[in-house]
């Protein structure tokens, strides 16, 4: 996942109790292909939820996908809990589809993750134990989450979003890995844009360009987190790390620009996946399969007092 092209490499109820040593967990189906895990503390009286969208690829709801486990969103969803607020965190829905072999990438748009997001928020608006519904974006998650946000939740927190649309967003990070393919993929993604689709891309930009892929950059490219994120008009933290080798900190600083009421905090040392990061990248690539390392309590105590505010 150290690698930026991670984001586009993979674009691709029945209530069932269980509770372990500390936390107390239900599996929830909320559509046929939502599936995901809902954590209530037990307190007197009703507490709020935050519903924690994923990031890009086939990710689950612990923030892993195959062969990359570091359990961040997990992590996350559980400190939350210890600071007594709900949670329910869920697969993508490419996930279950790839367990059931039913995946089909050249029909996967963006806003089916939206429309999922969406269907999550309503099934939680019915739920009476919860006092506020908060949306937690993360990465490719955060404008996903700003989107289905503005359908009625009390507060929105963009962890690691991007600030511009996605084609300026690879287009920047080839000029730093790759600088001689910047001015075709700018090309090309300029006649995605007008034309809907691209012909004339290097083999270099295949994982990016190739047929099946490119209806769902095209969906992706006609949102711009600037514009949605200045839609809301709720609370709203922006939240990146200064160790994040994926989402630069220039990234939240355009959200932040974008709407300037909203809270704000570098933390300094987190990297992409809210580990903490002394050394080199090194350090930091190796920390995406550290499967037991504790995401950074910083992140949790800021998450959880905006929402406990």
């Amino acid at each position: 996942m150290k690698n930026t092209f991670l984001i586009l490499l993979f674009f691709f109820g029945i209530i069932a109790t269980a509770q372990n040593q500390k936390y107390i967990s239900e599996d929830l189906s909320i559509t046929p292909l939502i599936d995901g895990t809902l954590q209530t503390p037990e307190v007197n009286g009703k507490l709020p939820l935050a519903i924690i969208i994923g990031g890009s690829g086939p990710t689950d709801r612990n923030g892993n996908q195959q062969m990359v486990v570091n359990n961040s969103l997990k992590f996350l969803a559980e400190g939350l809990y210890d600071n007594e607020i709900a949670t329910f965190r869920y697969d993508k829905r490419i996930v279950k589809q790839m367990k059931q072999r039913t995946i089909n990438e050249k029909n996967i748009r963006f806003g089916d993750f939206i429309d999922d997001a969406v269907a999550v928020l309503e099934y939680f608006k019915k739920d009476k134990r919860f006092s506020k519904i908060y949306i937690i974006g993360h990465s490719q998650g955060s404008l996903v989450g700003m989107v289905a946000a503005q359908g009625g939740a009390d507060g929105f927190v963009s962890i690691a979003g991007a600030g511009q649309e996605i084609d300026d967003v690879i287009v920047d990070q080839l000029a730093k890995q790759a600088p001689g393919l910047v001015d075709n993929a700018r090309t090309s993604f300029d006649d995605l844009r007008a034309n809907g689709v691209a012909y004339n891309y290097s083999p270099g930009l295949a994982s990016i360009f190739r047929k099946d892929i490119q209806p769902f950059i095209y969906s992706w490219m006609q949102y711009d987190p600037k514009v949605e994120i200045a839609k809301l008009n709720i609370p709203i933290l922006i939240i990146n790390g200064d160790k994040d080798t994926q989402v630069q900190v220039s990234e939240a600083e355009l959200l932040k620009n974008a709407k300037p009421d909203a809270e704000y905090l570098i933390i300094p040392k987190m990297n992409h996946i809210f580990k903490e990061i002394e050394g080199n990248d090194l350090e930091n690539s190796k920390s995406y399969n550290i499967y037991n390392l504790p995401v950074m309590p910083e992140l949790i105590n800021t998450v959880s007092d905006f929402i406990k505010k």
